[in-house]
């Protein structure tokens, strides 16, 4: 089939549109101290405002990739653009913290029909030789929304009131929404099975209790018996979406595409690589913040030396896996991270900002090398028929990766921190409050006229942190000896271009370009 000639500019709509999402993950970092001090939200509320995003995007990834196979990609990934804008109108102008948690779930609710959706895209406009540069520079937009959400949180909140950080949203959906109508032909496979309700409960209670059971066990402990019964319950209704999927002959969760090698390994990497990434970001914001002095902007901004390995490993990554293979430029972005992971580590109270600085540069360009490369990896090999299933499979995998990592580094951080916290004469109420975050101790320090509590407990800070890193280091290590060892040396077969039984594919307007004339 002759190639779309707007295809590259469809791309720059959908880059447009997961952009949006992606620093949105990240802009609520600098925003929610501010927020929460002026809806007066308690600490319960105030995870909520976070979580709720995090659960629902979780819950609804694999539904979402089915929806679209069905109905139309394009039209899935309006409609998540169009709500997303919506709920951030909702959130911008409410003044109860009850309703801007109902606005995050929606956000997140948008999000997971938007995320698998962008990536779905591609096989129905690029030819099967374009699909890794496309997947490509896709994965880099996602990635590069992550540094860039705490630098526009931390600019709009220098300027404008709390609810600018979701004001922004609102008219770059409108552009996303106008771009994807305008540029973007629908796609779609008139094969895919309708919705499976009982499959679709099953996916979303489960993957929705696993992230929630993940995420309140590092705050409550894990033996907490909230925690114990969400997670059981997860395993329990996972274990029925697996065994109803393989009985089924087209599954939400089509376990098939594992079976090919080079989709499961990276999507095994894709996996890793959110859970090491999140030990960084969980840690840097507050280092930047309570160790540095740094203000929101101040935070953001520090973080831009990752931005430019970012930058340099997506001009770097087709190249080098057409010379490499993508197995080692996997290997070689993982063992890049695990570098910069451990080299930070090595952190000490005294150290300003420029150790921060290199391994940031290092630890961006193992991230796009690796991630970019992995992901672009998995999605050449999605049969065009079944992207949305596989792309919301993929982006599943990441996200609860991700939830694991926030988990684990958060409880080893607060762990470290306390374990090394001095709060030798202080009253035992002030000393559990000190012990609680490095925030907290400087408010107590502040208070109490102790500015020896405050040295103390960035120094505490700072050794958590690096045990943080660490551990991330470490099992950066172990994640590129695993795909050096287990992934095929190819690069994978790009899937067939779409059979006219299997995608349609149809203009702007509806007039159809490629697969069945309609």
């Amino acid at each position: 089939m002759p190639a779309d000639p707007r295809r590259w500019l469809a791309l720059i709509a959908v880059a447009l549109s997961v952009l949006v999402i992606s620093f949105d993950m990240t802009i609520l970092n600098v925003a929610l101290p501010t927020l929460a001090a002026q809806l007066q939200a308690t600490t319960g509320q105030q995870q909520w405002i976070v979580d709720a995003y995090t659960v629902v995007f979780a819950a609804v990834m694999l539904p979402a990739g089915l929806l679209g196979d069905r109905y139309g990609r394009r039209r899935t990934l309006t409609v998540g653009l169009a709500l997303f804008g919506l709920a951030s109108a909702v959130g911008m102008l409410t003044d109860s913290p009850g309703t801007l948690i109902a606005a995050r779930a929606a956000m997140g609710l948008a999000a997971a029909l938007v995320m698998p959706m962008s990536l779905a895209v591609i096989p129905g406009i690029f030819p099967a030789g374009e699909r890794r540069r496309a997947s490509a520079l896709l994965t880099a937009a996602i990635a590069v929304g992550a540094p860039l959400g705490p630098l526009i949180g931390g600019l709009l909140l220098q300027h404008f009131w709390w609810g600018s950080v979701f004001a922004v949203n609102v008219p770059l959906t409108v552009i996303g929404i106008a771009a994807c109508l305008l540029l973007l032909p629908e796609s779609r496979n008139p094969s895919a099975p309708r919705m499976d309700l009982p499959g679709t409960v099953l996916a979303a209670t489960g993957l929705g209790a696993l992230t929630y059971g993940i995420i309140e066990g590092s705050d409550r402990g894990w033996a907490d018996p909230l925690v114990l019964t969400t997670l059981i319950g997860s395993v329990v209704l996972l274990t029925a979406l697996v065994l109803r999927s393989r009985r089924r002959p087209d599954p939400m969760l089509d376990l098939t595409l594992l079976a090919e090698p080079t989709f499961r390994w990276a999507s095994v990497a894709a996996t890793l690589i959110s859970l090491v990434l999140f030990g960084a970001f969980f840690v840097l914001p507050l280092y930047f913040q309570s160790v540095l002095g740094a203000d929101a902007l101040g935070s953001g901004l520090r973080l831009m030396p990752m931005m430019l390995g970012l930058l340099v490993a997506a001009r770097l990554s087709e190249r080098l896996v057409a010379r490499m293979g993508a197995r080692a430029v996997i290997t070689l972005g993982l063992a890049l991270l695990a570098a910069a992971l451990l080299f930070g580590s090595r952190t000490g109270s005294a150290d300003g900002y420029g150790r921060a600085a290199i391994w940031l540069i290092v630890l961006g360009l193992g991230m796009g090398l690796a991630l970019i490369t992995a992901q672009a990896s998995a999605l050449i090999t999605l049969p065009p028929a079944r992207a949305g299933v596989g792309s919301g499979l993929l982006q599943t995998l990441r996200q609860v990766g991700g939830a694991i990592g926030i988990a684990a580094f958060g409880s080893l951080l607060a762990g470290a921190y306390r374990g090394a916290l001095d709060t030798g004469g202080l009253p035992a109420e002030a000393a559990q409050r000190a012990g609680t975050s490095v925030v907290a101790a400087d408010a107590v320090a502040r208070e109490t006229g102790r500015p020896a509590l405050g040295a103390a407990a960035h120094a505490a800070y700072v050794h958590g942190m690096g045990v943080v890193l660490l551990v991330a280091g470490l099992v950066a290590v172990l994640s590129a000896v695993l795909v050096a060892a287990r992934m095929s040396s190819g690069d994978g077969a790009p899937a067939p271009d779409p059979a006219p039984a299997d995608a349609v594919a149809e203009g702007p307007a509806g007039a159809a370009a490629t697969g069945d004339h309609r």
